[in-house]
């Protein structure tokens, strides 16, 4: 009996990219504080009208958009990386200016199985929840993107 591909989120490799802030940032499953990282596609592919007599007419739905959630530690390098980021462009939405809004880019790959995806017009869902405990804890971003390409 032969052992299976052993799994090491060390192996993703890849950056974050915001072109109208100048902001880059490795991202990387060996950076310290970074949790986890998960790709989730938001438009269905396929709609079904049944009709009365139970006909049913599939319908293909175009679309390439999702989230991306990244769970960290809230001392995190990444952590601050993404509130730097979120700042600068709530901060420049706030004042007229959201050319910088969704402009970020995700794109990362993992080395193992060469699984490749790249997340453009990425913006942020919200600020992410702050826990206060006696012990430290993790933060989950959500970011949401217009298209994610999935290779």
């Amino acid at each position: 009996m032969g052992l299976g591909t052993t799994y090491s989120f060390k192996d993703l490799v890849g950056a974050l990219t915001n072109i109208v802030f100048g902001t880059t940032f490795p991202l990387s499953g060996g950076n310290l504080g970074f949790g986890s990282l998960t790709i989730t596609m938001a438009t269905e592919r396929t709609y079904h009208d049944v009709a009365a007599d139970g006909t049913v007419m599939p319908t293909y739905a175009a679309g390439d958009n999702g989230d991306v959630v990244v769970e960290v530690q809230q001392t995190s390098p990444l952590h601050h990386a993404l509130l730097d980021l979120y700042n600068q462009c709530i901060t420049a939405a706030n004042n007229d200016d959201v050319s910088g809004w969704a402009s970020t880019e995700l794109a990362f790959r993992t080395l193992l199985d060469g699984s490749t995806h790249i997340a453009t017009g990425v913006s942020f869902a919200k600020i992410p929840d702050k826990p206060y405990h006696a012990q430290g804890q993790k933060i989950t971003w959500r970011l949401m993107a217009a298209n994610i390409f999935n290779q």
